[in-house]
């Protein structure tokens, strides 16, 4: 049971006032403007507010004042202007005004989803702040870069940071299909565009950006290019400006990167001449933390190794970590972790790599309905394992206790096998 203020349409109030009262919830005011919501926070100090999504009713001051008084906020969003406008308050519990009470009521149960909110400093015009940037890159034959970067960003979301996904793979970008969004108009590509005209800012970024919504690990999302073709709006300069922005208005920006690490300046004549794989280079000498990743059988391994070489050369920064996907006895054999973690460190020096198990189930799953391994399949030993690597190897690390020691970093130089 639960204290609720209702500031809805008298409509969708109506519909779902004999279901509150069924669950036992008590309604204690039900005001009509966010400032009657503020107004009532003060004298009934409801536990759940929900309003609708339109700016009549919710605000950044309304967000700001429930969380002064521990007030979970559920937004009821009646079309796009009411998502976008909770989706740029950072509002993450959001359900259709249509749906049925028990949508609803799900969110009242579960745990609180921490916002991005507009009265944070990081969100004031003038307010420089440095985010993290992540590249996951992989080699050629689909070692789960995509797979891994979504997953990673909806741990990061969930621990309770903000968070922008953008796929930057100029070959075949594949974010989009995965979540099940649309990429007709590519979000990366507007705001390199827009970056390269000096007219990327705050707003913009909210405008072309999708909002991947969950009750916990919502995140931004820019889509990649549906048309390989369209790979020259992808510049050094553009890219560079563009993440450089993302630092500032998010806690961490993951770039989904392609697999190539070829400098095209080596093979072409026109040194000015856009390059195909200036967008994956130039994420991967930005990145503050680089995930290497491959596949754990014997051709994709194979494959890795041979391009690990290569990568020291593309990173700035010595925080790289490897992660191995589908691990399985069936591709290396008895002890098939054993197997992997000898192999790296006999033939690229590697050290201690993440090992993500096999779980076909569960990421076709995830895939099937376009929803992240933390959505579909939360106890997917696959999204365990990505869990863990995030809590552990990308998000700060509080101070150890006594007797504990933080991990050794995982990134050698790699030497080349004889």
């Amino acid at each position: 049971m639960a204290t609720i203020a209702l500031a809805l349409d008298r409509n969708t109030e109506d519909r779902l006032l004999i279901d509150i009262i069924e669950q036992g919830h008590v309604i204690v005011a039900r005001p009509t403007t966010a400032g009657e919501v503020i107004l009532a926070l003060r004298q009934r100090a409801p536990e759940v507010v929900i309003v609708g999504a339109g700016r009549s009713t919710l605000t950044a001051e309304l967000i700001t004042a429930c969380d002064a008084h521990g007030t979970r906020v559920i937004a009821l969003a009646a079309n796009d202007q009411d998502r976008r406008n909770a989706a740029g308050l950072g509002l993450f519990d959001v359900v259709d005004a249509a749906a049925d009470w028990a949508e609803t009521e799900a969110l009242i149960g579960a745990g609180v989803a921490i916002p991005l909110r507009v009265g944070d400093p990081a969100g004031l015009p003038g307010t420089k702040r440095q985010g993290t940037v992540i590249a996951v890159w992989g080699p050629a034959g689909a070692p789960g870069r995509t797979t891994l970067a979504i997953n990673i960003a909806a741990e990061i979301a969930a621990a309770g940071h903000t968070v922008a996904l953008a796929d930057i793979d100029t070959y075949s970008g594949s974010v989009a299909p995965s979540l099940g969004m649309l990429d007709e108009a590519p979000g990366f590509a507007a705001a390199c565009r827009l970056a390269g005209s000096d007219s990327f800012t705050r707003s913009e970024f909210e405008r072309i950006a999708q909002r991947y919504n969950s009750p916990q690990g919502a995140f931004w999302v820019l889509t990649g290019i549906g048309r390989p073709s369209r790979w020259p709006e992808l510049s050094t300069e553009r890219v560079t400006r563009t993440i450089n922005a993302l630092r500032i208005w998010v806690d961490y920006v993951v770039l989904d990167t392609g697999f190539s690490l070829e400098s095209d300046e080596e093979i072409s004549s026109d040194l000015f001449a856009p390059r195909r794989n200036a967008a994956t280079l130039t994420g991967l000498g930005l990145a503050d933390h680089v995930v290497a990743c491959g596949l754990a059988d014997p051709v994709g391994m194979a494959r890795f190794l041979r391009a690990w070489v290569d990568l020291a050369e593309v990173v700035t920064t010595d925080q790289v970590s490897v992660v191995m996907n589908r691990v399985r006895r069936g591709a290396v054999g008895l002890d098939a972790n054993g197997q992997v973690v000898s192999a790296l460190r006999r033939f690229g020096g590697i050290e201690s790599p993440i090992l993500v198990p096999q779980d076909q189930v569960s990421t076709d799953a995830a895939i099937v309905a376009g929803r992240t391994l933390r959505d579909a399949a939360p106890k997917s030993p696959a999204r365990t394992s990505i869990r863990r690597f995030v809590r552990t190897e990308l998000l700060p690390v509080p101070a150890p206790a006594t007797g504990r020691r933080r991990r050794e970093s995982r990134w050698r130089r790699p030497a080349v096998a004889t």
